[in-house]
């Protein structure tokens, strides 16, 4: 029941994958909409107005056209054999307009609507003292692996931000030389921790995947908002359902968003095997869109969980510090794994026979 329930949201999206599939396939290469940058590729496009353009399945995916600004005679300097493809325009135009934009006004405002948020109602604290007992809450592993996946993201949001808004941001006070190092750094660890990233979300995903299952008693919680308004008790368990859905809507599926496209556009010579070039620029195109897209709403997600893991929940960063947390606090966020944690201590474990998870032996252990 527990793997039928796990294999959901990858059924989804590879269902969801496969439904796409199609269009990608009966799709051609942008014509009426591309925007032309430069003056020769104008009149290129003119002359090309009523030729069909190949799709996204064509190897190259545009024309090969010689580059009259080289001197060399052609077949001595590949790099002289451009390839003009209609939609590059178009998608130069939609990456550095409306989804750039769009992006920015969200990494903006979302920050300062969780600001407002946390002057308004407050954070979420715990109802009586401290009792100085502690419970062991996450081990060694667990915190291992969740803060080399944070700084691994950290390093993706950041490099990726700075490659997306550098030139505009960023180049204007630093100068061309010194924007020119950062943004080259920024690439190849973007490139680099890309892959370090995927593997430690995986292993993220498999350690808490058991502790991160839905029941009846969730729903109680998102009709109350956690009591994040009202700041009325509501029982949760190892987990809240606000956990258990940025564990499954980001960590899940916006990671396998970024993980198929991001590998797409890291290695987009992967499959290069005789005449073949790799994967067609309007196939990276359509990557890096979705690209975009995810990394903006896993940024925003991101920040949500950050401010309830630190400012909006106190104690809940020592937990993951330190990987233990005051009794009082366990039970004022966490009442039903709390009571869990209780009765396990009151009827200790058989030697032999293994610790349920979050649950101590002993009182205070």
């Amino acid at each position: 029941m527990h793997r039928a329930r796990t294999s959901m949201p990858l059924l989804f999206a590879l269902l969801l994958l496969l439904a796409l599939l199609p269009l990608l396939s009966r799709a051609a290469v942008p014509n009426e909409s591309a925007v032309p940058a430069y003056a020769e590729e104008q009149t290129i496009l003119q002359a090309e107005k009523n030729l069909p353009e190949p799709g996204y399945g064509d190897a190259a995916s545009g024309r090969e056209h010689f580059d009259r600004h080289y001197i060399i005679p052609p077949g001595f300097m590949p790099e002289q054999d451009m390839i003009l493809q209609r939609g590059g325009n178009t998608w130069r135009v939609l990456r550095n307009g409306p989804f750039a934009t769009i992006s920015g006004v969200l990494v903006l405002v979302v920050p300062l609507l969780i600001f407002v948020f946390y002057r308004t109602f407050g954070p979420q604290r715990i109802e009586g003292p401290e009792t100085g007992r502690r419970i062991r809450r996450f081990s060694d592993w667990d915190r291992l692996i969740h803060w080399t996946t944070a700084i691994a993201f950290l390093t993706m949001a950041f490099t990726g931000l700075i490659v997306l808004f550098g030139k505009k941001v960023l180049l204007p006070w630093m100068g061309h030389e010194v924007f020119s190092w950062l943004a080259v750094i920024s690439k190849y660890l973007h490139n680099f921790v890309g892959p370090l990233f995927i593997a430690c979300s995986i292993m993220l995903f498999f350690n808490f995947v058991r502790k991160n299952h839905f029941h009846r008693h969730d729903w109680i919680w998102f009709r109350k908002a956690g009591g994040m308004i009202s700041h009325e008790h509501v029982p949760a368990g190892y987990f809240n359902p606000g956990e258990k859905l940025w564990f499954w809507g980001g960590l899940t599926l916006l990671g396998l968003v970024m993980t198929i496209t991001g590998l797409l556009l890291d290695f987009p010579y992967f499959i290069n095997a005789g005449p073949n070039t790799g994967f067609t620029r309007y196939l990276l195109q359509m990557s890096n869109y979705f690209h975009l897209a995810g990394a903006t709403l896993y940024i925003i997600a991101a920040m949500g969980h950050i401010y309830l893991g630190t400012l909006g929940t106190p104690g809940a960063y020592e937990a993951m510090r330190y990987g233990t947390v005051d009794e009082e606090w366990a039970r004022t966020h966490h009442e039903l794994w709390y009571d869990e944690v209780q009765a396990e201590a009151r009827n200790p474990v058989p030697p032999g026979r293994p610790v349920p998870p979050g649950a101590s032996p002993r009182p205070g252990s």
